[in-house]
């Protein structure tokens, strides 16, 4: 596949980043609620496109959910239970770095679920989702598709890479030989949760750039934002001294000038 130009993507990528935060501000004024459900392949990009996503993002208004294995405790819950707590409030936008999908995925594969917990998720999921569509949350999900040998090319760089080796875990490497299980596992997943109200959107990803830029344009286009006007902010005058000295700065712990020791 034919990678998209590194000064096409940086400029296209700053333009709809420049969207994102107009959509933040909307959200936050409007009390809108958005969720964005990135799932997919292990190594199909949805982490660096999240990156991109919340870049320019205030962290208070847009957070990332991505949550851990589930504690005793929580096995012992309804299955939605421990995601419905990082739904949004009003005002907020919540990105799903995988979501409650993974019993659909590796939970189904691995056999980390029963039959019984599979097939109670199918039916109990498109319900859980038309209720929050029906009370007003914007909800989207996005599914990251790459080729086995994308996907190896990836997993091979990062073995080579000890900046992004920790990406890496052997439930991953596991996904290598077990391609055609959780493509039919993919595909169930869509004949059960593609629902009208909550649709599923599939993102090529073979070229991460081509990727980031389409499921962003393509979330914006389907959000009904506007740019919200912000009243005129202008630098107070700053007041003169009332006989403030700062203290000796021998007397606070300062760090060593690690920058000064490189030159240039």
């Amino acid at each position: 596949m034919k990678r998209l130009p590194k000064k096409v993507y940086e400029r296209e990528l700053l333009r709809l980043q420049a969207e994102l935060v107009k959509l933040q501000e909307w959200v936050r004024v409007e009390k809108a609620r958005v969720v964005v459900v990135f799932e997919g392949r292990d190594a199909a990009g949805k982490g660096s496109t999240i990156k991109r996503v919340t870049e320019y993002l205030n962290p208070r208004v847009a957070r990332i959910a991505a949550l851990p294995a589930p504690t005793e405790r929580e096995r012992t819950q309804w299955y939605f239970q421990r995601y419905v707590e990082h739904l949004p409030a009003a005002g907020e936008i919540v990105l799903f770095d995988r979501s409650w999908y993974n019993r659909a995925g590796v939970e189904r594969v691995m056999g980390f679920c029963t039959n019984q917990e599979y097939a109670r998720f199918l039916h109990q999921c498109p319900i859980f989702e038309r209720l929050l569509v029906e009370d007003g949350i914007l909800l989207r999900k996005y599914w990251f598709s790459v080729s086995d040998g994308e996907q190896e090319k990836r997993f091979r760089s990062r073995l080579d890479d000890p900046m992004r080796r920790w990406k890496l875990s052997p439930m991953d490497l596991e996904s290598i030989s077990r391609w055609e299980d959780y493509s039919r596992a993919k595909d169930e997943m869509f004949v059960h949760t593609d629902i009208p109200e909550a649709p599923w959107y599939v993102v090529e990803s073979e070229d991460k750039r081509s990727a980031r830029i389409n499921m962003i344009a393509h979330l914006l286009s389907t959000m009904p934002y506007h740019e919200v006007q912000r009243l005129p902010l202008e630098l107070p005058p700053r007041p003169p001294s009332k006989g403030y000295e700062r203290p000796p700065r021998d007397m606070q712990t300062q760090i060593p000038d690690h920058a000064r020791q490189l030159g240039g």
